[in-house]
C-alpha cells in the first residue's frame, strides 16, 4: 500500500453537506489524508473550523494564493499532493487553473466551470502538465449504476431506443415564491452560479448519468425551461428532449420546484432486448426487464454482477450502500491514478465529462433563448 495521499480542501468549513460528503469519501478506503486548506474565506473561521474537526492549522491558509505558494517550499512528502474545490461555481475555473498550472492534482465539484470556454482552458493546461483533474459526478460511483454501464456495453439491452431521465428536487419551492429570499440565494445569482440553477446544479448530473450508463454521445438537445417569476434570471425546472442519432432519442426532466420531492434521481434505458430501471433513493435496486419474462431485481454484492460493481461495494449484500460510499469510490479511482495505479475507466468522471457538461448547459440555455430550438452539442 502506498503512503496516504495529501488532501487539501478549498471550501466546505461550517456544516457544509458537500465538506462532509467529500470528506468522510475521502477516509473511507484509507486512500486520504485531508491536511489542510481554506475551508471559508475568513480565515479565523477557517482556523476554528480546522481545530472543530481535528486538524493541525499550520497547513491551513488564507487564501488560495498562500497556499500554493507555501506549500511549494513544503518537502514533498508533506505537500499537498491533490486539492478538492468545494467553492460556489463561479470560483472553480480559476482555482482549477492555478492548482493545476502549479502541478496539484484536482478533483473539482460540478459543474467544472461556469462557460465551455474555461473548460477548454483547463483542458489544454492538464496536455501540457502531467497533473490529473476529477470531477465529481457523484451517482457514478454507485455499484448499482456502474453495473447497468458494464450490462449495457456487453449488449444485455441490444440497440438503445430510448432514455427517460429525471432528477426532481423540491427544495427551491418554499424559496422562490418570496421576492426577498430568492435574491439571497447564490444559486439564482449568474455572478456565482453561471448562467443556469437547475440545469448547471442538477441537469449535468443527469446528462452525466444518460452518457456514463448508455456509453453513447448525446448530439442534439432541445430545451424548454421554466423560471417561474419574470425577475428570476435562472433556470429553476425544464425539460430537455435529447437525440443520440435519429432513432435513439431521450428525455431529461429536471426540477428545484417539485413539491415535496427530495433528491428524486432516476434513470430508464431501453433497448430492443431488455430494460433497465434504477433510482437514486433507493440505489441498491436495479430492475433488469426482459421482453416475456419476470422482471429481475439485482442487489449490490452478489457475484452476478460485475467486477466493476463488486469493486465499488464494501458491504456484505443487504446492507444499504449510500452517497458517501458512491462518492468515496470516485476517490477511491482518483487515488489508484494518482498513484499509477491500474484502474477502470468508469472509476472517476474525468476532464472530457466537464467539458461535456458545460457545453450541455450552454447549449440547453441556448436553445431555450433561441425558441426552443434544436442546438448541437461541442465534442
Amino acid at each position: 500500500m502506498c503512503a496516504k495521499i495529501k488532501l487539501g480542501i478549498l471550501g466546505g468549513g461550517g456544516d457544509s453537506l458537500i465538506g462532509i460528503l467529500h470528506r468522510v469519501a475521502s477516509a473511507m478506503y484509507d486512500r486520504y489524508e485531508v491536511v489542510g486548506g481554506v475551508f471559508n474565506p475568513d480565515y479565523d473561521l477557517s482556523i476554528g473550523f480546522a481545530r472543530e474537526i481535528g486538524l493541525g492549522t499550520n497547513q491551513i491558509y488564507k487564501d488560495l494564493d498562500a497556499l500554493i505558494e507555501e506549500e511549494k517550499k513544503l518537502p514533498e512528502e508533506q505537500r499537498m499532493q491533490v486539492v478538492s474545490i468545494l467553492t460556489p461555481n463561479f470560483l472553480h475555473f480559476p482555482m482549477a487553473k492555478k492548482l493545476l498550472e502549479n502541478g496539484f492534482h484536482v478533483i473539482c465539484e460540478k459543474p467544472l466551470t461556469t462557460t465551455f470556454n474555461e473548460a477548454k482552458i483547463l483542458d489544454e493546461i492538464l496536455t501540457e502538465k502531467e497533473t490529473l483533474l476529477a470531477v465529481t459526478y457523484t451517482y457514478t460511483g454507485y455499484p448499482m449504476v456502474r453495473q447497468m454501464r458494464e450490462m449495457i456495453s456487453q449488449g444485455q439491452l441490444g440497440k438503445i431506443n430510448k432514455v427517460d431521465v429525471q432528477y426532481y428536487q423540491g427544495w427551491l419551492n418554499p424559496l422562490i415564491h418570496k421576492k426577498d429570499q430568492r435574491a439571497s440565494i447564490w444559486r439564482l445569482d449568474p455572478k456565482s452560479a453561471g448562467i443556469s440553477c437547475c440545469v448547471g446544479d442538477i441537469g449535468t448530473h443527469a446528462f452525466g448519468m444518460v452518457e456514463f450508463v448508455t456509453g453513447m454521445e448525446i448530439k442534439k438537445i432541445l430545451a424548454d425551461l421554466n423560471f417561474l417569476y419574470a425577475d428570476n434570471k435562472m433556470d429553476i425546472d425544464g425539460t430537455i428532449l435529447f437525440r443520440f442519432s435519429d432513432y435513439a432519442k431521450g428525455i431529461i426532466r429536471t426540477s428545484q420546484i417539485a413539491t415535496g420531492e427530495e433528491n428524486n434521481l432516476a434513470i430508464s434505458i431501453y433497448g430492443e432486448k431488455g430494460g433497465l430501471k434504477w433510482e437514486q433513493e433507493n440505489p441498491n435496486h436495479l430492475y433488469f426487464m426482459e421482453e416475456g419474462k419476470p422482471v429481475s431485481l439485482m442487489k449490490p454484492g452478489h457475484s452476478y454482477n460485475s467486477k466493476i460493481s463488486l469493486e465499488g461495494t464494501k458491504l456484505p449484500p443487504g446492507h444499504p450502500e449510500g452517497i458517501f460510499d458512491s462518492m468515496g469510490n470516485i476517490y477511491k479511482g482518483v487515488a489508484r491514478a494518482i498513484n499509477k495505479e491500474s484502474y477502470h475507466p468508469a472509476e472517476f468522471p474525468t476532464i472530457k465529462d466537464g467539458l461535456r457538461g458545460m457545453s450541455f448547459i450552454e447549449k440547453t440555455v441556448e436553445s431555450h433563448r433561441n425558441g426552443n430550438v434544436w442546438m448541437a452539442l461541442d465534442k
